[in-house]
């Protein structure tokens, strides 16, 4: 898929996000990202991409951004973004933020790989990315796939959808561990609110039950720099004493008196 048609994916997702679908999955994953980035310290916050959500609600953090790209449907009113950019190519200093959210952004984006390498670039060590995806072993996941051989689409048009484990091992790739993950939109791929609410049973026993075959999840990752120790405060080391330094006139006495 080149630029535009990804443009066009992105604009699909928007509309998709109005669905009944859609609200389901933005509650799930609000609820959940409240939960991670409230405990999540720092100074500077950035989410990429969605900004049909605020990702960033519960995050304590005193400087928080929201950046996406230039693409919008005429009809989809949204969070007003503050800076504007290329997933490919973000405008932040080298090792400036403290948190990065990437809502949907990497299916969605023609080089996933070189997103996180940006993303990696802009994290201070100790940094954390906090990422969500479609999961492709999941009932919705199955139904995007059946689309090919002449099934209908529920999900809306994506470069490729990522699963877990390949997600986990880009991130190690960029010296990036996982801390956690969760799982969560057990429906089936239902259009109607009504029969999503049928079927409202099933995130609990599917957390249960079946915890990895959830619609979507979410990563949480911290950047780690090899050789760099984090060091205690000054104060909390002890001093070594100096060794006390002879005269040197002391020294030639000595000599002299053959001691």
């Amino acid at each position: 898929m080149d630029k535009a048609g990804s443009e066009k994916s992105i604009i699909a997702l928007e509309g998709w996000l109005q669905t009944p679908a859609g609200v389901y999955l933005r509650a799930w994953e609000q609820s959940c990202l409240d939960n991670l980035t409230a405990d999540i310290f720092g100074y500077n916050a950035v989410q990429i991409g969605m900004p049909q959500m605020d990702a960033l609600a519960a995050s304590r953090m005193p400087y928080k951004i929201l950046a996406d790209r230039k693409v919008r449907s005429a009809d989809e009113p949204a969070r007003a973004v503050s800076v504007t950019l290329d997933y490919t190519e973000l405008p932040f200093a080298s090792q400036s933020i403290d948190l990065v959210v990437l809502p949907h952004v990497l299916e969605f984006s023609t080089d996933p790989h070189q997103v996180l390498r940006e993303v990696e670039r802009v994290l201070i060590p100790e940094g954390q990315v906090v990422i969500c995806g479609f999961n492709p072993a999941s009932l919705w996941g199955a139904r995007h796939v059946l689309r090919r051989v002449g099934g209908t689409s529920f999900l809306p048009p994506t470069e490729e959808l990522i699963s877990m484990p390949r997600m986990k091992d880009w991130l190690k790739l960029l010296n990036m561990s996982a801390s956690q993950s969760h799982f969560g939109c057990y429906a089936p791929a239902c259009r109607t609110e009504k029969w999503l609410n049928r079927y409202a049973f099933m995130d609990n026993a599917g957390s249960r039950w079946w915890p990895y075959l959830g619609g979507v999840y979410i990563v949480q990752a911290i950047k780690r720099v090899k050789g760099m120790r984090l060091i205690g405060p000054a104060w909390s080391r002890k001093t070594a004493t100096a060794p006390v330094a002879v005269p040197v006139t002391n020294k030639q006495r000595e000599q002299q008196d053959g001691r």
